[in-house]
C-alpha cells in the first residue's frame, strides 16, 4: 500500500466518524433476531440508496449484498452481520433498544455501521479505490447460519472473489488495537439434543416408575467427564448443556426429559469423538436405570480458519495504516462463528477489533452489560478499507508483498 492510499484512508475514516457513530446508534435501537432483520435491512438499503449504491436483498428477505467498484481484479468480500440476541437491555444503557427482550449484545450493530461507512468511502472517487468490494450484510449469524444461506443462494457464483474479510468487535482488546493470526481462530460447533425416556407416575411411588429426571441429572455430571477423561488434554473440546426441559408438577414423575447443548472442537477427530462419547454416556445412563435414550445431532458451524497468506497481507496493511503497535496476536476462542462457512471456500481472515477503553474489566459479548467504546468505529472503517486495498489492488499496481492473495488461474495484476 502506497502512502497515498494510507492518507486517503485516514481522511475517509475521519470524515465519516460522526456518520458511523450515528448509524451504529440508530441500528442499536432496532435490534432484531435472526432472519427477522426487516427494519435493519430497510435501514441498510435506504442508506446505501442515498449514496447511489445498489443493494440487492437476499431471497430470505433479510440482509443482502452491495457491490462497490468494478475493477478487473479478483474482488474482495467485506462482511458484516446484522442480527441481535434475545437479551433484555438495562434501562440505563445509552441509545437503549426500543424492542423489549432484544439487544445488540454482540456488536453486530457496530459491524453493520462500519461496513456502511466503508461502502460509502469506497464509492467516493476521491478515495481512489479501483477494485471491487462485495459488501455482504449478513442475517442470522447467531445460530441459524445466515452465511450458509447466502452461499446456498449463490453468493460466490454471482459475485466471484479472491478473498474475504470480516471484523468483530472484541471487548478484551483495547480500542485502537486489532487482533489477527493465521490458522484456526474460532471453534466449530454442533448442537445436541438428548432425550431420556422413562415411565411416568405419581411422585409418591417412585418404585413403580422409571424416573427420567434422575437419568438426566446423572447424565449432566457424567457428560462433563468426556473432555476431562476421554479427550487428549492437549486438544481443546467443550460439552455444554444449556437447557433442561421435563416435568409438569412437583408430585408427578414425567415420562421424558430433554437436554439441549453444544459441543465445540478444533478438528474433525475431536468432533467425531465428542459425538460418540455423548451417545455412549447417554445410552449407558439410560440402560442403568431401565430407560431409553435418543440423541439428535445437528451439525453446526465449521472451524473459522484464517488463511495464512491473506492474513499476512491484511496484517501488513493494518500495520501500515494503524501502526505496528496496534496489530497484535488475536485470541483463539471456543466461540463459533458462521464466517467459517465462507472461509472454507475463499481465502481470507477474521479480524478482532479492540472495542474497550478498559479491556481488563469490560463486560463480555452476549452480556446485557456489554457496551462498546464508540472510538473503535472509525478504526474499524480504516481496517475494512485497508483490507480492501490490500486484497484487491488495481491491475496496474502489482502487490508489493509476495503474500498478496490471488485466486488460482487469475491473470497477473
Amino acid at each position: 500500500m502506497s502512502a497515498a492510499p494510507r492518507e486517503a484512508i485516514h481522511r475517509a475514516a475521519a470524515e465519516r466518524q460522526t456518520l458511523v457513530q450515528l448509524l451504529r446508534r440508530e441500528l442499536h435501537e432496532i435490534p432484531e433476531l435472526a432472519f427477522q432483520e426487516v427494519e435493519t435491512t430497510r435501514l441498510v438499503a435506504e442508506f446505501l440508496a442515498t449514496r447511489g449504491i445498489t443493494f440487492t436483498p437476499s431471497r430470505s428477505g433479510t440482509g443482502g449484498i452491495a457491490v462497490v467498484g468494478g475493477g478487473d481484479g479478483a474482488g474482495v468480500i467485506l462482511r458484516a452481520d446484522l442480527d441481535a440476541l434475545p437479551v433484555d437491555e438495562p434501562a440505563d444503557h445509552p441509545c437503549r433498544s426500543r424492542h423489549p427482550g432484544r439487544m445488540h449484545a454482540c456488536g453486530h450493530d457496530a459491524h453493520a455501521a462500519m461496513l456502511l461507512a466503508t461502502a460509502d468511502a469506497l464509492a467516493d472517487p476521491t478515495l481512489g479505490f479501483r477494485g471491487r468490494a462485495v459488501c455482504v450484510f449478513q442475517p442470522a449469524e447467531e445460530g441459524p447460519g445466515g452465511c450458509r444461506r447466502l452461499l446456498e443462494e449463490g453468493l460466490l457464483e454471482k459475485h466471484p472473489v479472491g478473498s474475504a474479510v470480516a471484523l468483530h468487535v472484541w471487548p478484551q482488546l483495547a480500542t485502537g488495537q486489532v487482533g489477527l493470526e493465521p490458522g484456526p481462530r474460532m471453534a466449530g460447533m454442533d448442537r445436541i439434543t438428548l432425550t431420556f425416556h422413562g415411565l411416568g407416575g405419581h411422585g409418591a411411588y417412585p418404585h413403580a416408575c422409571i424416573d427420567p429426571v434422575v437419568m438426566a441429572a446423572e447424565a449432566v455430571l457424567s457428560l462433563q467427564t468426556i473432555v476431562s477423561r476421554r479427550l487428549d488434554p492437549l486438544e481443546p473440546g467443550v460439552v455444554t448443556l444449556g437447557s433442561i426441559h421435563g416435568g409438569t408438577a412437583a408430585n408427578v414423575i414425567s415420562d421424558s426429559v430433554e437436554l439441549l447443548g453444544t459441543t465445540r472442537f478444533y478438528n474433525a477427530e475431536t468432533r467425531r469423538r465428542l459425538r460418540e462419547e455423548v451417545e455412549r454416556v447417554g445410552h449407558g445412563v439410560a440402560s442403568a436405570h431401565g430407560g431409553r435414550f435418543e440423541l439428535r445431532f445437528d451439525e453446526g458451524y465449521p472451524v473459522t480458519r484464517n488463511d495464512p497468506r491473506a492474513t499476512e497481507t491484511v496484517a501488513a496493511a493494518l500495520r501500515e495504516v494503524l501502526g505496528d503497535e496496534a496489530v497484535v496476536a488475536g485470541s483463539r476462542t471456543m466461540g463459533a462463528e458462521d464466517m467459517g462457512y465462507l472461509l472454507e471456500r475463499v481465502p481470507g481472515c477474521y479480524v478482532q477489533l479492540g472495542s474497550s477503553a478498559a479491556p481488563n474489566t469490560a463486560p463480555p459479548l452476549h452480556s446485557a452489560r456489554f457496551s462498546l467504546d464508540e472510538a473503535c468505529l472509525p478504526v474499524g472503517v480504516e481496517a475494512f478499507l485497508a483490507a480492501a486495498f490490500a486484497l484487491d489492488p488495481p491491475a496496474e499496481e502489482p502487490c508489493a508483498r509476495t503474500t498478496c492473495v490471488r485466486p488460482t488461474g487469475s491473470r497477473s495484476r
